[in-house]
């Protein structure tokens, strides 16, 4: 079941859009990729996980995975991954999730809706994203070095900043999608992906450049460049 789980009348105003207009999405409001007829997928859950961080204002949960991981490595994400015997539905996967990757408290969580699932190509998994609140703050971490490399709370500001925003592609595949550079955090595919539909249905998009269009490997490589001077330069 997707939608509102609570009433939304009830929640916080800037994320009274998002919980009211859950309820009326599908699966193709975020992506174009269908699971084919007869392909096993894996259930697996992410926790879009909103707080508010005083003069910074909201801010959204997002992670890197480490760059020793056999899948998605070094990419950025929303806490999450796959269902597990025991787990209440995919509110239950989320929230466990965000508390073994980043040491998010559940009981400061309050899960506002639930996402309609989508389908990832690339992993099998069918995952469902979980809106949420985060109404009792908590210090965050990669609590486990070998599969979280780091952990930021990310102001909604900084995404919609349109110097952050761009399209990404890879050189000789017919892909293209929206890719978000902030600090440490070059976010791209399904998380990049799901932010963007996100921020245009929050209400919170500002006008940026859509031809704006990156090599993805240039851009990897340039952002990370980046960061090692930023890393050395704090050292020195």
């Amino acid at each position: 079941m997707t939608g509102p789980l609570v009433d939304p009348g009830d929640v916080p105003e800037w994320l009274r859009g998002l919980v009211e207009v859950s309820g009326e999405l599908d699966a193709r409001t975020f992506t174009r990729f269908a699971a084919p007829s007869g392909t096993r997928t894996r259930s697996a859950a992410v926790l879009i996980l909103f707080g508010e961080a005083g003069e910074r204002g909201p801010d959204v949960l997002l992670l890197r995975r480490a760059d020793t991981l056999g899948s998605h490595a070094g990419q950025v994400a929303f806490p999450g991954g796959g269902a597990e015997d025991g787990d209440d539905g995919p509110v239950g996967t989320a929230l466990r999730e965000a508390e073994e990757e980043t040491g998010v408290v559940p009981s400061g969580v309050r899960p506002l809706a639930v996402l309609p699932e989508l389908y990832v190509p690339v992993s099998g998994f069918a995952v469902t994203p979980v809106l949420a609140h985060w109404h009792e703050p908590c210090p965050v971490h990669a609590v486990d070095p070998a599969e979280t490399a780091a952990v930021a709370r990310v102001p909604v500001a900084e995404l919609t900043d349109p110097a952050n925003r761009f399209l990404v592609r890879r050189s000789g595949a017919d892909w293209k999608g929206p890719a978000f550079e902030v600090g440490e955090m070059f976010v791209w595919g399904f998380t990049a992906g799901l932010l963007s539909v996100l921020l245009t249905l929050g209400g919170w998009e500002r006008e940026w450049d859509h031809t704006d269009v990156r090599d993805l490997d240039v851009a990897l490589a340039r952002h990370e460049a980046r960061v090692r001077r930023a890393e050395a330069g704090s050292r020195e």
